[in-house]
């Protein structure tokens, strides 16, 4: 439609921790976004993975420095956190925007926005305008699809029902005293009371004590059938289950995986870690929002994304939800996106086990 993406403000200068008496190796997403907030927003730009290597972004080299005593890698790029920060706030402050989404990718050093079908002449002039404003701070993307929400023992990814919902648990967490809950999607529940039952066998599993969906897409649900037996684990298509032990935010540009009850896509990585989506047919916007290169399906809503052992965020929506989805379909223009799980169990003192 004539929208040209923008090249990104790197200066592309890499640098390494120094070959003499070297720290030891920065490889913690959390440990180096430790080293990025003490350099401050001014002088940082974001931790993501770039060749496989856990990078820094930075604005000088005295911040790089800084980064390489730490054993870290830094690559010194032109916008910082802070900038490209306001940016973004800047965009949400255009209100809800059906089928279109924005978010900081520190990868890049830029702000992406996507606009994807459905939006008006007149919307997609006003995102442009302000990307034009901000020059290769931002890149504007046309993506095919409208947006949606993928709403159609126990163990995450195994698929849910209630009332006339089908959707899909992303984890079993607990409380400090024990006591079990299960995560899923806010837009499957629209509500508190709701019985949730497991879909494979109509076993009841529990009701919901807390939700969101605007400006978040979560849900707790109670386990209230002392016959089920919730497990730490998610479930794959093929009946193989892999167990969780941790929960983190996620890092940029880092390898994903996601399971539900209708599909699971293993191959994919965080494309932005921190989104606003607008959803068109509810006007729904959600902010702080995962976004994946991951495809997803109607009834995969409320499913576990995660890497390795580590749970990272319960899925919202995305696009191209009736398309075939799995791990060898084509992932072209596909995205999907996801609630951080860290938040959640931060709000609600949970935790995976």
């Amino acid at each position: 439609m004539g929208i040209a993406a923008a090249v990104g403000g790197l200066l592309t200068v890499l640098v390494s921790p120094g070959a003499h008496a070297a720290p030891t190796a920065l490889t913690d997403p959390a440990k180096a976004a430790a080293v990025a907030s003490e350099l401050g927003d001014d002088r940082s730009a974001g931790v993501y993975y770039k060749d496989g290597r856990l990078v820094v972004g930075v604005t000088d080299e005295a911040a790089a420095r800084s980064v390489r005593s730490a054993g870290g890698t830094a690559e010194v790029v032109t916008h910082s956190a802070n900038e490209l920060d306001a940016i973004h706030a800047e965009l949400d402050r255009l209100a809800g925007i059906p089928n279109t989404s924005w978010g900081v990718d520190p990868s890049s050093n830029q702000v992406s926005v996507k606009i994807y079908d459905g939006v008006s002449t007149a919307d997609r002039a006003r995102l442009e305008r302000v990307a034009t404003v901000h020059g290769d701070a931002v890149r504007v993307e046309r993506r095919s699809g409208k947006l949606e929400p993928a709403a159609y023992d126990m163990r995450g990814g195994v698929g849910i029902f209630s009332d006339d919902w089908l959707c899909s648990s992303a984890f079993n967490v607990q409380n400090d005293s024990g006591e079990k809950f299960m995560l899923t999607a806010g837009h499957c529940t629209i509500g508190q009371n709701f019985t949730w039952y497991r879909y494979s066998g109509n076993v009841k599993l529990g009701t919901v004590t807390a939700w969101s969906y605007e400006p978040g897409d979560w849900a707790v649900v109670d386990y209230t059938n002392a016959d089920v037996s919730p497990l730490g684990m998610v479930q794959y298509r093929d009946g193989t289950s892999s167990q969780i032990t941790a929960s983190r935010w996620v890092s940029d540009g880092e390898k994903v995986k996601r399971v539900g009850t209708t599909s699971q896509d293993l191959d994919g990585i965080v494309l932005q870690p921190s989104t606003t989506v607008n959803y068109p047919d509810e006007g729904v916007t959600l902010y702080n929002m995962v976004e994946t290169s991951l495809c997803s399906k109607d009834g995969d809503s409320g499913g576990a994304l995660f890497t390795g052992t580590t749970a990272l965020g319960i899925n919202s929506g995305g696009n191209y939800l009736d398309y075939a989805c799995g791990n060898t379909d084509a992932q072209a223009d596909r995205v999907s996106y996801y609630h951080p799980v860290q938040d959640v169990l931060l709000k609600k003192d949970l935790k995976v086990f």
